[in-house]
């Protein structure tokens, strides 16, 4: 019996050994490297590298609801207005041996409705309006800039901390292709070639007895735009200047001659100072900030973008790059001047308090007069108070003040006259960005 129980354990043993040893020989499936998400600290906070390569990205965006306050003036204006605007952003980077190489895309959905924000339809009557936009679209390669993005000409690393409109070039989108030279120690240069249908004002008047528009030209040049800029832990500084191209495809008869012809191309241009001090002596926060522009025959370098026309109360200013002189057939420039500022301070870590204003001067010729060219000047002047009480949220009040002063007395047409007109506007802001 002992003999037999010991023939069926060796035999069991011998079975087991050769079953291991096969077993040992068939191939084994691995598991599937698992890849984990990893945080990329080289360009701060928010970034991860995208799995299974050296880019890192950061998704970003935002959601901001205001409620406007606008002075009314006849009974079809709405008094108030509503805006929810959506923001979502994508900013992807990677470190090359010939430079940073970055790709930015923002998309802002707005909703606007009431005469406020400008939503009226052709009858002056709010109505309600929304506007898919591509805010941003670039390329940066080294020094090299492509793509839709911030124009050179505007210091976008100003101070600013204001929500309604300050007559400045206050930091406009455009398509534009450009190059950064970077001298170390903050310094930096940049030669921009940018679109300048972004920065067509009204255009072109002619000057008679009623202000007629004009048809613009093709564009034949793209607007050249240079700056000088400084970075540093006091704060920024930069020097900005423009040509703009102002072309009119309407004939005309100067006078005497016998056979239209094509005013002459001309080219205006831009320059600007623009500065941003930090004031921490004060409190950790503190900052004030300065622009000042002048411009003849690109009225856009001033009011930041294409705008007709700047009103306040029942009055408005007619803004016209050029309008063709009757006598000789000629464009003349319109010129202007601006001065805008502000100054930031925080009561505490969670409450912020800004005043800013700004005042710009547009003229035209004497020949331009007769068209309803009349020169003048306008005047805006705001505070407002900002709580956030936690990262990325803020919520504000803000109050503006606007004056329009025409040289001289304006008549409208239902026989009324006035010197000057000025207005009120109350702003309530929710945002959260991300």
């Amino acid at each position: 019996m002992k003999l037999v129980k010991s023939l069926l354990l060796g035999s069991a043993a011998g079975l087991a050994a050769v079953v291991s040893a096969q077993a040992a020989d068939l191939p084994v499936k691995k598991a599937a490297p698992v890849e984990y998400v990893r945080v990329c600290s080289t360009y701060g906070a928010g970034f991860f590298y995208i799995p299974g390569t050296e880019t890192c990205l950061r998704i970003g965006g935002r959601a901001r609801a205001d409620y406007l306050y606008g002075e009314p003036f006849d009974r079809r204006q709405d008094a108030i207005g509503f805006r929810a605007r959506g923001r979502i952003q994508l900013d992807a980077r990677t470190a090359t041996a010939y430079g940073l190489l970055r790709t930015f895309v923002r998309f802002e959905i707005t909703r606007s409705s009431g005469a406020p924000f400008g939503a009226v339809n052709a009858a002056g009557i709010g109505t309600i309006s929304t506007s898919p936009d591509v805010a941003q679209a670039f390329v940066q390669f080294g020094g090299l800039t492509a793509g839709r993005v911030t124009s050179f000409f505007s210091n976008g690393d100003l101070p600013t901390d204001h929500m309604g409109t300050l007559r400045f070039d206050d930091a406009p989108d455009v398509n534009l292709l450009a190059y950064t030279f970077s001298f170390g120690n903050g310094f930096s240069a940049t030669l921009s070639l940018e679109d300048g249908l972004d920065r067509r004002s009204n255009g072109f008047l002619v000057a008679s007895t009623t202000a007629l528009p004009v048809t613009y030209a093709g564009q034949r040049a793209p607007d050249v735009v240079a700056n000088l800029k400084y970075d540093g832990t006091w704060g920024t500084a930069q020097l900005s200047g423009a040509v703009h191209q102002v072309r009119s495809d309407d004939l005309v008869f100067p006078f005497g001659a016998a056979f239209p012809t094509y005013p002459d191309t001309e080219y205006g241009f831009a320059i600007s100072a623009q500065v941003g001090v930090n004031l921490p002596m004060i409190a950790e926060g503190d900052a004030a900030w300065i622009a000042a522009t002048y411009t003849s025959g690109a009225f856009s370098y001033i009011t930041g973008g294409s705008t007709d026309t700047l009103s306040a109360g029942v009055l408005s200013g007619i803004l016209a790059d050029a309008y063709i002189n009757p006598v000789s057939g000629d464009l003349d420039l319109g010129k202007g001047w601006s001065v805008a500022g502000g100054f930031r301070h925080y009561w505490t870590p969670e409450l912020r308090w800004n005043i800013f204003g700004s005042y710009a001067r547009f003229d035209y010729s004497t020949g331009a007069l007769a068209s309803g060219l009349a020169d003048f000047d306008e005047t805006r002047i705001g505070t407002n108070l900002i709580w956030q009480p936690v990262s990325g949220l803020d919520i504000g009040a803000e109050v503006i003040y606007a004056r329009l002063d025409p040289r001289g007395r304006v008549t409208l047409a239902d026989g009324t006259s006035f010197g000057s007109d000025s207005a009120w506007e109350g702003r309530l802001r929710v945002q959260r960005d991300f």
